[in-house]
């Protein structure tokens, strides 16, 4: 990627109306443009950072047996109604509209009872299960107050996974992959360390959910935690009928502010018997699907690690989600050889499957150029300047001085 012809540049300041360090970071870096309230475009390096952590995410995914699709925004309330959530009154976020028939719709804001729709004319028999179909989805919630950037919106793409078994304990036991599956998630985009298996309400579907909750400052939610234990529990559900429930003891909480990015539901049979989704057990008796709901925002997971790793030149990406692995910064362009290094660094960069953003701009100082760099965050910084001769200069985002490469090194050290 050529600076100079990229869509979205850095500016200076923030937006007065962001107040979240994400929001102001991702702005300022040329990642999001606010379209209103609540509502984000991703611009080029925003969506490659977004990619990349559904890409991560897909994987895992797929690796505990997941099937992509892609369901539908537009919903038949027909669907809801079976469930008794087309009322406004049950789900208070709904956006509806109605097309030119006069027929009323609704935009999704999460999927349990289209796909149990779908899925009544898929499983018949218990030859049929398990299945665990899952997509990456854009969701559409009417908060009341939507707010911190990427962390709470309107419009956001959802990582949703729905698991349809035969019993209950089959259910119980793909529920423990997912676990798994969510941490190596957040481990793999820089977040694992900080990240907790967290006791949540279970409202009408079981006794707990659990949340995956991101310990940081500026988080929505309180929870309380045991480090040792690396269990936490909602403030909301914090009683000492739960606490003994769980075996934790109250001396060995710690109270924190977290962000929640993801969470998991045993739901049973509340979208399944509705919906006529049934199946014939091996003795022929016709039963109803357990079902499982497993959620993760992956803006708000890039949203989070913003916040998390972000510092006070800007932002710092891990490399597994960076939009490049080096930025390229070219200085001293009224020298010919120089400028001819830079292009051939860059060629032969791309050309090694290195992903560079390449700063080439003719008429921008050496020290614009910089802080533009480190408020971008990309993990490397190159730099081909006339003081680095026939050489480049290399530095990691978070180190204070670089080294000198000839271009083959750099290739083997990117590499």
């Amino acid at each position: 990627m050529r600076y100079s012809l990229m869509v979205g540049k850095t500016l200076k300041e923030a937006p007065k109306d962001e107040v979240s360090k994400n929001a102001q970071l991702l702005t300022r870096g040329g990642y999001i443009y606010k379209e209103m309230a609540g509502v984000y475009c991703f611009l080029p390096l925003g969506l490659r950072v977004l990619n990349k952590i559904v890409g991560i995410i897909r994987e895992e995914m797929v690796s505990i047996g997941g099937q992509e699709l892609q369901m539908t925004a537009l919903q038949n309330p027909d669907n809801w109604k079976k469930s008794g959530r087309w009322d406004d009154s049950v789900v208070d976020i709904w956006f509806k509209t109605k097309i030119n028939t006069g027929t009323e719709v609704g935009l999704a804001p999460t999927h349990e009872e289209p796909l149990a729709a779908l899925m009544s004319k898929q499983i018949h028999s218990h030859k049929d299960l398990p299945l665990y179909p899952f997509q990456f989805q854009t969701k559409f919630r009417n908060e009341v107050r939507a707010k911190n950037g990427l962390l709470r919106t309107r419009e956001f793409l959802m990582k949703d996974l729905y698991s349809f078994n035969k019993t209950q304990e089959d259910l119980d036991a793909f529920y423990e992959k997912v676990k798994v599956a969510y941490f190596n998630s957040f481990s793999r985009v820089g977040i694992g360390e900080q990240t907790y298996l967290t006791f949540a309400s279970g409202g009408t579907f079981s006794k707990y959910s659990h949340e995956f909750q991101t310990v940081c400052e500026s988080g929505e939610d309180t929870i309380y935690l045991d480090r040792k234990k690396k269990v936490a529990v909602n403030k909301e559900v914090l009683t000492d009928g739960v606490l003994a429930d769980l075996g934790i003891n109250k001396q060995d909480l710690e109270e924190v502010r977290a962000i929640e990015v993801g969470n998991i539901f045993k739901q049973g049979t509340r979208f399944s018997e509705p919906a006529g989704l049934y199946f014939t057990d091996e003795e022929g008796k016709r039963k109803p699907v357990i079902m499982g709901a497993y959620g993760i925002g992956p803006a708000r997971v890039m949203a989070t690690i913003v916040e998390l790793h972000g510092d006070d030149k800007g932002l710092v990406w891990p490399e597994s989600v960076a939009p490049a692995k080096v930025h390229l910064v070219g200085l001293n362009f009224e020298d010919s050889s120089t400028k001819e290094l830079a292009e051939k660094v860059y060629e032969v960069l791309t050309k090694s499957n290195i992903e560079v953003l390449y700063d080439d701009r003719e008429d921008t100082t050496a020290g614009v150029k910089f802080s533009d760099a480190d408020l971008i965050g990309i993990p490397y910084r190159a730099v081909v300047s006339k003081k680095t001769g026939a050489k480049i200069e290399l530095k990691g985002r978070k180190e204070s001085e670089g080294k000198l490469y000839t271009l083959e090194e750099l290739v083997n050290k990117l590499s």
